[in-house]
Formats: structure tokens, sequence, C-alpha cells
């Protein structure tokens, strides 16, 4: 994978994309319904920014029946990787990071509740 640090970093730059990579760096593959959950935000405003990740070759999708799950790209460079790392890290503690967490682990009838163990 070709990922250019400055368009990854650009990606990063907006709150939305960073608090999503964040929670799927944290808990793996989580569906759309578990985003907008967690960050409290519209289907339509999460599904256009995991798009440009998407394309931004960040993160990858899969359907399974109804839902459609996001994940960190398989593919990603080690160095994007420690970022995610480092930014998870300085993060957990602080808003609205914590709450993202929090709301995601207490998400009544998650599709895929492996979470926050």
């Amino acid at each position: 994978m070709n990922l250019i640090i400055t368009d990854f970093h650009k990606q990063l730059s907006d709150q939305t994309r960073l608090r999503s990579l964040l929670l799927m760096h944290s808990e793996g593959e989580l569906c759309v319904c578990e985003l907008t959950h967690a960050l409290d935000l519209s289907q339509p405003k999460v599904s256009r920014h995991l798009a440009m990740l998407r394309d931004a070759n960040i993160v990858q999708s899969r359907r399974e029946g109804i839902w459609i799950y996001y994940s960190l790209h398989q593919d990603l460079p080690g160095w994007a990787v420690n970022i995610l790392n480092s930014s998870s890290e300085a993060a957990k503690n602080s808003e609205p990071f914590a709450s993202d967490q929090f709301l995601l682990c207490n998400m009544p009838n998650r599709p895929s509740a492996a979470c926050c163990a």
C-alpha cells in the first residue's frame, strides 16, 4: 500500500474521522450503527467520513446482511499504525474520546458485542 503521510494526517485532522479511527483501533471491526451511537452523530455524516477513510485506504469495509462493518485497513503501513497507537494512548482519558468508548461499551443491542474487554 502506498499511503502518503500528508494524506494520512489530513484524514486525522477531522475530529469525526479521528474519533472513528480511534474506536476502530481499540475495538477492531465496528458497524456504522455502533459508530453513530458512540459518536452521537447522524448515520449520513458518519458514513460520509467513513467513505473518505475508505477512499484513502485507511479503513476497509465488508457487508454482512444489513450491516456494513469497518476496520483499519489490513495493509496499513507500520508508521501509520504507530501514529494510531500513540494517538489512542494519548486520547484514552480525554474527551470526547473517553465518552465515545463509554457510549460504545454501553450500547444496547450491539451487533458485535465482543467489545470493551
